[in-house]
């Protein structure tokens, strides 16, 4: 599933947002704006997956805060902050705060295609690696106990010996374990369930 090029503008200057709107819309974005921090946050638990460029100074609850909001409610929509030139105190500021990228006005059209581009990118590789590995940890889900064991010693490079020893059972046993664990996990090959138990993180603390 990838995500969605959905972009919602957060600006108080009506400018911006009509003129940004309507260039993004050409470049095939879909775009969403709002006047002000307060109704974009009011409306944050129900956005749909996309990216917001957000003005960093607004009245009533600045973009940082904003941000701060955000991040603090659990949204990890993916942030691109909208600075003054030569503002780049309050970038960094953004940037640790959970922002993706920050672009200064006035901006050129390259440019906030550019920065919308690299972090739409970066949304896809994530969201992509999140699927993966919760495909192949609902496959090790399937596994009873010792099936899961036999597959986390070998994922640790331990050999069918060495699995029995450490679990106290016959390299048989083990061996009928490691054809069940296979089966349930539509694989034929060890490097194929080594795969997945690596992209499961199985091997991470091993």
């Amino acid at each position: 599933m990838s995500v969605e090029k959905l972009v919602y503008i957060v600006d108080d200057d009506g400018a911006i947002r009509r003129s940004t709107s309507l260039f993004l819309r050409t470049q095939g974005y879909a775009v969403e704006s709002y006047n002000s921090g307060v109704l974009f946050l009011e409306a944050a638990q129900t956005l749909r997956p996309g990216c917001v460029l957000l003005d960093v100074r607004m009245p009533e609850i600045d973009g940082v805060t904003v941000l701060e909001r955000l991040r603090a409610g659990g949204s990890d929509l993916p942030v691109v902050v909208m600075t003054a030139h030569g503002d780049i105190g309050t970038a960094v500021t953004a940037m640790r705060k959970g922002a993706h990228n920050f672009i200064e006005k006035p901006f050129e059209q390259d440019t906030i295609l550019q920065a919308l581009e690299e972090v739409f990118a970066i949304a896809e590789q994530a969201d992509a690696q999140r699927l993966t590995a919760a495909a192949a940890m609902s496959r090790i889900e399937t596994l009873t106990p010792r099936e899961r064991d036999v597959l986390e010693g070998l994922a640790a490079g331990q050999t069918n010996k060495m699995i029995a020893r450490a679990h106290g059972i016959s390299p048989r046993t083990v061996e009928i374990h490691r054809a069940n664990m296979m089966e349930k996990l539509g694989v034929h090959t060890l490097p194929e369930a080594l795969r997945i138990a690596l992209i499961a993180g199985l091997g991470a603390d091993l």
